[in-house]
C-alpha cells in the first residue's frame, strides 16, 4: 500500500503545482487545447501505457478545469456584490454618465466571467467522459491480454522459437547496455565521480548501518519501561520496523538514481527503468520488512502470529524468495519493454516467471500444510494426555487456524488455476494470477497489522491513564468513561481508513486509478444543497472549530466552577445556576461557530429554525415546555440544589438541576427526576427555603392529679439543656385541654433548620421520660374499652 501512493504522489502534486501556477482563463485556454490533443490520440493508442499516459493527461485536464472555476467563482460573487450595491435603476430615470459607465463594465465582467465558468464545467464534464471512455478502452485492452493465448511453456516450438530469436535479443540488450555505459563514461567524464560517489555512500549508510541502528534503537525502546504498557509494544514496534525496513532502502535506491540522474547518466531510454527500480526496491523491501515484523524468527515473544520457530524461520526464507522474484520481475518486464526483445522472448520470460511464481506458492502451501498438521498432532497428544491422567474431559475437537485454512484453500485454487492456464497457453492469465496472489497476501497482513496498530495506538492514546488522556480529562471535565469511548471512536475511524487503503492496493492491479481520482475530485468540490456547497474541507474546518470553542467553554467553565464560584459569597444553588448556564451559552456558541465555519449563516440558520418552530409546536412540545421550565428555575431560583422539598407524597433534597429535569434524592437513596415543568406548573413546598426555621411539637396527656408546674418546668428544662434548641424564639408549653381526667399538654421549641427537628426531638424524648421517671410522673394511656357479651347469661323473653 506504502510503495502505491509512493507510486502515485509525483503526478498528483506535479498536477496540483501546474494548476496553481497558471492564471485561471489561461489555464482554461490550455486544458481545452489539452483536452482535443488527448482526444486526437486516443484514436491511435494500442498500448495499456499509452491508455494510462492519456487517462492521467484527460485527468489532469479535469482538475486544471474545475481549479478555474473555482477560482473564478469568487470574482463572480464579487462582481454581483458589487452590482447589486449599485442597484436597479429607477424607471424614468437617468443615470449619472459615471455610475452608468461603472454599471455597464461590471455587467461586461460579470458575463465574461459567467461564460468562462460555464465553459469550465463544460470542460470539466468533457474530461471526465473522455477519462470514463479510455478507462473502458483500457479494461477492454487488460482483458483481451489476459484472455490471449500463446504457445504454452511445454511446447517444444516455443523453445526452437525462442533460440532462433536469442541472438537478436541478445543484441538488442547489449545495445541498450552499452547506451546507459556510454551516457554514464560521458557524465562522468564531464563532472567527476563525486556525485555517483556520494550518492553510492548514502545510498549504503541507509542501507545497513543506518537501518540496522534505527531497528535496534526501536527494539531496545520496545523492552524498556518507557514504552506504553499492553500490546502497544509489540504492534509498535512491529510498525517501527516495517516503516524502517521499507523507506530506508527505498529512500537509498532514490538517492543514488537521483546522485546517477544529477550528472546526465542515465540515458532517456532507461529513465523508465530507473524508476522501475525504485519502485521495485520499495515494493521488496516492504516484503521483506512485513515478514520480519511479522515472523519476528529469533523473538517469539514478540510475534504477532500464532507460529512456532520451525515455521516462522520457513515462512521468512519464502517471503525473502517473494521479495527477490518481485524485484526481478519488475526489472526484468522493464528491460525486456526497454530493449524491445521480440515476442517470443517476451512469452518465454512470462512463462518463466509465472512458473517461479507457482513453484514458490506449492512451497509456502506446503509448509502451511505442515504446520497444521503439527499444529493438529500437538493438540491431540494433549487430549490424549489428560485421557490418560483419568481426567474425565470429553475430547474435543481442534481448533484449527482460520487464517491458514483460508490461506491453503485459496493457494490451491490458484495454483491449479495458474497451472492448467499455463498448460494451456494463457501465460498473461497464469502469471497475473500468481502475482496478485502474492501481492493480496502481502496486503492482507498488512492490513491486519495496521488494524492492531491502530486500535492499540487508539486505545493507549485515549486513556485515561495516559498523558492525553489525562489532559483531555483536566481540560474538558469529561469522564473517564467517555474518554474511553472516544478512543474506541478514534479506533473505529482509522481501522474504516485501513480497511479502504487495502481495498484500494488489492484492487489497483486491475487498473489504473484514475478513476478513483476523478471520484474523490468530485467529492471534494462538495455536495450542493440549494445555495450552500458543503465541502469536505468545509466539514472538518467546522469540526474543528466546534472542537476548539467547546474546548474553550468548557476549560472556561471548569475555571468558573472550580476555582472562582467557590471563592465568591454565593450558594450552591446560585453556583450551580451560573455554571449551568454558561455550559449550554458554550454549548449554543460551539454550534454556531461551527455553523458559520460550515458556510451556513445566520440568515439561513433563522430559516431553519422557523421551519422547525412547527415540529417545535406540535411535536416537541413537551421537551420545549420542560427547556423553558429550566430556564426559569435557573433564573427565578424557587428551589436550588441543596432545598428539601415535598412534591406531592415524594419528599428530597435537590442534587441538580439542568434544562430539562431535576434530580431529586428522596429518604432511600434513590434519584427521583422530574420534568422542570412539574415544578413550575404544580404546587410544591420548600421546606428550607429563605433560611427557615424548623419547629418541634411534644404533645402527651397526664392525669388530672399530676402537679402540672413540674410538668411545665421539667419541659422547659429539656428545652434549655439541648444545644440544639434555639433560645429566640423562646420554647413554650400550654395545656391544651382538661377533659375524661386527663391533662392534655402542647409544647413548642424551634431550631436551626428543618433537617434538625427529627433528631433533635428524639433527644428530648429520652431526655424528657428519664425525668418524667425520676419525678415520679406517669404519663396517660388511652383507655382501651371492649364490650363483651357473657354467652351464659338468661335472654329476656320477648313480648
Amino acid at each position: 500500500m506504502l510503495c502505491t501512493w509512493l507510486s502515485m504522489a509525483p503526478l498528483a502534486l506535479a498536477q496540483g503545482d501546474d494548476a496553481a501556477a497558471d492564471d485561471p482563463i489561461a489555464q482554461l485556454a490550455q486544458a481545452g487545447k489539452d483536452l482535443k490533443q488527448i482526444q486526437a490520440a486516443v484514436e491511435t493508442a494500442d498500448t495499456p501505457d499509452t491508455l494510462k499516459t492519456l487517462s492521467d493527461r484527460a485527468l489532469a485536464v479535469q482538475r486544471d478545469a474545475d481549479a478555474a472555476r473555482n477560482a473564478l467563482q469568487p470574482e463572480l460573487e464579487q462582481v454581483d456584490a458589487r452590482v447589486a450595491q449599485l442597484g436597479e435603476v429607477v424607471e424614468g430615470t437617468t443615470e449619472a454618465r459615471d455610475i452608468a459607465a461603472q454599471r455597464k463594465a461590471l455587467n461586461q465582467q460579470r458575463s465574461d466571467l459567467a461564460s468562462a465558468i460555464a465553459r469550465a464545467k463544460l470542460l470539466a464534464g468533457d474530461a471526465k467522459q473522455l477519462g470514463a471512455d479510455i478507462e473502458k478502452m483500457r479494461v477492454t485492452q487488460f482483458s483481451e491480454d489476459l484472455a490471449r493465448k500463446v504457445n504454452s511453456p511445454l511446447s517444444p516450438s516455443l523453445w526452437k522459437q525462442f533460440a532462433v530469436h536469442v541472438p537478436a535479443d541478445y543484441s538488442r540488450l547489449v545495445v541498450l547496455y552499452r547506451q546507459g555505459e556510454t551516457a554514464a563514461r560521458k557524465a562522468i567524464a564531464e563532472h567527476g565521480w563525486g556525485a555517483p560517489l556520494t550518492g553510492l555512500a548514502l545510498a549504503l549508510l541507509m542501507f545497513f548501518p543506518l537501518r540496522l541502528w534505527l531497528r535496534a534503537a526501536g527494539r531496545r525502546y520496545a523492552a524498556s519501561e518507557r514504552a506504553p504498557d499492553g500490546r502497544l509494544r509489540r504492534s509498535g514496534l512491529a510498525v517501527w520496523l516495517l516503516a524502517v525496513g521499507t523507506l530506508l532502502p527505498g529512500f537509498a535506491a532514490v538517492v543514488l538514481v537521483a546522485a546517477l540522474d544529477s550528472i546526465g547518466a542515465i540515458p532517456p531510454r532507461l529513465q523508465q527503468l530507473a524508476l522501475h527500480f525504485q519502485v521495485a526496491t520499495f515494493v521488496a523491501a516492504f516484503i521483506t520488512a512485513l515478514s520480519a515484523c511479522l515472523l519476528v524468527p529469533k523473538r517469539p515473544s514478540w510475534r504477532l502470529l500464532s507460529l512456532d520457530d520451525t515455521a516462522a524461520w520457513r515462512l521468512r526464507k519464502y517471503a525473502w524468495g517473494a521479495a527477490g522474484l518481485t524485484f526481478l520481475s519488475i526489472l526484468l518486464v522493464e528491460i525486456n519493454r526497454a530493449s524491445r526483445t521480440s515476442e517470443i522472448t517476451t512469452v518465454a520470460v512470462d512463462g518463466l516467471i509465472a512458473i517461479t511464481y507457482m513453484a514458490l506458492i506449492v512451497a509456502i502451501l506446503v509448509s502451511l500444510a505442515r504446520l497444521h498438521r503439527r499444529q493438529t498432532d500437538e493438540a491431540q497428544a494433549k487430549l490424549d494426555a489428560q485421557t490418560d491422567s483419568g481426567a474425565k474431559q470429553p475430547k474435543a475437537p481442534v481448533r484449527r487456524s482460520g487464517w491458514i485454512v483460508l490461506a491453503r484453500l485459496a493457494g490451491h485454487v490458484v495454483v491449479a488455476a495458474a497451472v492448467i492456464a499455463t498448460l494451456l497457453g494463457y501465460l498473461n492469465l497464469a502469471l497475473f494470477v500468481a502475482q496478485q496472489l502474492v501481492w493480496g497476501a502481502v496486503v492482507l497482513l498488512a492490513a491486519s497489522l495496521l488494524l492492531k496498530f491502530a486500535d492499540d495506538l487508539s486505545l493507549w492514546l485515549l486513556s485515561p491513564t495516559s498523558r492525553v488522556g489525562k489532559s483531555i480529562v483536566l481540560t474538558t471535565g469529561l469522564n473517564d468513561a467517555k474518554v474511553e469511548q472516544a478512543g474506541v471512536l478514534l479506533s473505529a475511524v482509522l481501522r474504516i481508513g485501513v480497511i479502504l487503503l487495502a481495498v484500494l492496493a488489492l484492487t489497483a492491479p486491475f487498473g489504473n486509478l484514475n478513476a478513483f481520482f476523478s471520484a474523490m475530485d468530485s467529492l471534494s468540490n462538495g455536495l450542493t444543497i440549494g445555495t450552500t456547497t458543503l465541502k469536505p474541507s468545509s466539514v472538518l474546518y467546522a469540526v474543528l472549530a466546534f472542537l476548539v470553542v467547546w474546548a474553550v467553554m468548557q476549560a472556561f467553565q471548569n475555571w468558573l466552577t472550580n476555582t472562582y464560584l467557590p471563592k465568591t459569597d454565593l450558594d450552591a444553588g446560585a453556583r450551580n445556576s451560573i455554571s449551568t448556564v454558561t455550559r449550554y451559552l458554550g454549548i449554543i456558541a460551539a454550534v454556531l461557530w461551527g455553523l458559520t465555519a460550515l458556510g451556513i449563516g445566520f440568515e439561513k440558520l433563522a430559516l431553519v429554525v422557523s421551519a422547525l418552530s412547527v415540529g417545535i409546536g406540535f411535536g416537541l412540545q413537551a421537551i420545549t415546555q420542560n427547556f423553558v421550565s429550566g430556564l426559569i428555575l435557573l433564573a427565578e431560583r424557587p428551589v436550588k440544589i441543596g432545598d428539601w422539598v415535598k412534591l406531592g407524597d415524594q419528599e428530597g433534597d435537590i442534587k441538580r438541576i439542568s434544562v430539562r429535569s431535576t434530580e431529586i434524592q428522596v429518604g432511600d437513596k434513590s434519584t427521583l427526576i422530574v420534568p422542570n415543568s412539574e415544578l413550575i406548573t404544580k404546587t410544591i413546598r420548600n421546606m428550607t427555603m429563605g433560611n427557615a426555621q424548623g419547629r418541634i411539637q411534644i404533645q402527651f396527656a397526664v392525669p388530672l392529679s399530676t402537679d402540672v408546674a413540674a410538668v411545665r418546668q421539667i419541659l422547659l428544662d429539656c428545652y434549655t439543656e439541648h444545644v440544639g434548641v434555639l433560645a429566640e424564639p423562646a420554647p413554650s408549653v400550654f395545656i391544651d385541654s382538661i377533659a375524661n381526667g386527663q391533662v392534655a399538654i402542647n409544647s413548642f421549641a424551634y431550631v436551626s433548620g428543618p433537617r434538625a427537628v427529627y433528631g433533635v426531638r428524639s433527644d428530648l424524648y429520652f431526655t424528657m421520660l428519664q425525668k418524667f421517671a425520676a419525678a415520679h410522673i406517669a404519663l396517660s394511656s388511652p383507655t382501651d374499652i371492649h364490650l363483651v357479651r357473657d354467652p351464659a347469661a338468661p335472654q329476656e323473653p320477648q313480648g
